[in-house]
C-alpha cells in the first residue's frame, strides 16, 4: 500500500479514536532501539507464497481450523493474528507468521516463536510496556508500526492485527488469500480477549468499532489491490471478497 494512502486512513483512525500519534511514534522508536538489540528480521527474510492463509481470533476460527487441519496446506503461507496462535497450537499448528501486538496469550507467542514462527511486531502507543517486556524474550522480529516507518521498523498498511495480516500479505506477493476465523462481527472470543469469561462474549463499543475499519480496510484492498480474497469464516458480508465453504477450497487450492 503505497503510504501517503495509508496514511489518509491513519489520520482519520487518529480522530475517530482519539489515539495520541506522539505516543504512536515512541512506541515505534522504543521498538527501534529493541530490535537493534537483537538479530531482527528485514523484509528480505519473509518469504509470502502465492496462495495464503490469514486466521483471525473470530467465533469461526475453532470450527475453521479443524476443517483446514485436515488438508495438505504446504503450498500455504499460514499468517495468524495475536491470539489466533493459541488456537493454533492447541490443533497442533505452528504458523509461519504471527502478527501481534502482544495483546494475546504470551505465552503461547513465545511457544509459537519457539516453534519457528516468525513475528511481526506491532508498536503503537498503547503497548509500550509489553514492548519493553516481551520483545527481548523473542526472536526473529520484524517490527512494524501504524505511524513513520523507521529504519528497522516498518509500515505495510493495517490497523488491526487482522487486517494488518492482510496488509502485509499484499506487500510480499500473495496473490489467492484465505480468510478463516474473520467474522468482523459483534461477538468477540477469548482467543481475541483472553481476560473474558466463558469462550465468547459481546465486543465493547471500542472492539466493535475497531472491527468495522478492519471490515472497511478488508474492503479496501479487495477493491484496489490485485489479489483475491476468499472468506471461509461466514460472518459479516465483505464487498469484493468471495465467500467459501471448505469444499470450494478443496476442490480449488488442493493439487
Amino acid at each position: 500500500m503505497n503510504l501517503e494512502e495509508w496514511f489518509s486512513w491513519y489520520n482519520e483512525i487518529l480522530e475517530v479514536f482519539g489515539f495520541d500519534k506522539e505516543m504512536d511514534e515512541k512506541s515505534a522508536e522504543i521498538l527501534r532501539k529493541l530490535l537493534k538489540d537483537k538479530n531482527s528480521l528485514s523484509p528480505p527474510d519473509l518469504i509470502i507464497k502465492p496462495n495464503t492463509i490469514i486466521f483471525g481470533a473470530g467465533p469461526s476460527l475453532k470450527r475453521n481450523l479443524k476443517e483446514l487441519k485436515k488438508l495438505k496446506l504446504d503450498d500455504f503461507t499460514i499468517i495468524c493474528a495475536d491470539g489466533a496462535v493459541t488456537a493454533l497450537l492447541e490443533e497442533e499448528m505452528i504458523p509461519d507468521l504471527v502478527v501481534t501486538d502482544l495483546d494475546g496469550k504470551i505465552e503461547d507467542i513465545i511457544e509459537s516463536n519457539r516453534r519457528g514462527a516468525m513475528m511481526i511486531v506491532h508498536a503503537h502507543g498503547n503497548n509500550i510496556d509489553n514492548l519493553k517486556k516481551y520483545v527481548p524474550l523473542l526472536e526473529n522480529v520484524l517490527g512494524t508500526t501504524q505511524s513513520i516507518p523507521l529504519d528497522n521498523v516498518y509500515n505495510f498498511g493495517g490497523f488491526t492485527d487482522g487486517d494488518r495480516c492482510l496488509f502485509l500479505a499484499v506487500e510480499f506477493g500473495a496473490k489467492n488469500i484465505v480468510m478463516a476465523g474473520m467474522d468482523f462481527g459483534k461477538i468477540i472470543t477469548r482467543y481475541s480477549r483472553p481476560n473474558i469469561v466463558g469462550s465468547e462474549g459481546l465486543a465493547d463499543n471500542i472492539k466493535e468499532k475497531k472491527l468495522e475499519y478492519a471490515k472497511k480496510l478488508v474492503e479496501w484492498i479487495a477493491k484496489n489491490e490485485n489479489v483475491m480474497i476468499f472468506n471461509l469464516s461466514h460472518g459479516e458480508k465483505i464487498k469484493g471478497v468471495t465467500d467459501i465453504d471448505i469444499d470450494y477450497f478443496h476442490h480449488n487450492f488442493q493439487k
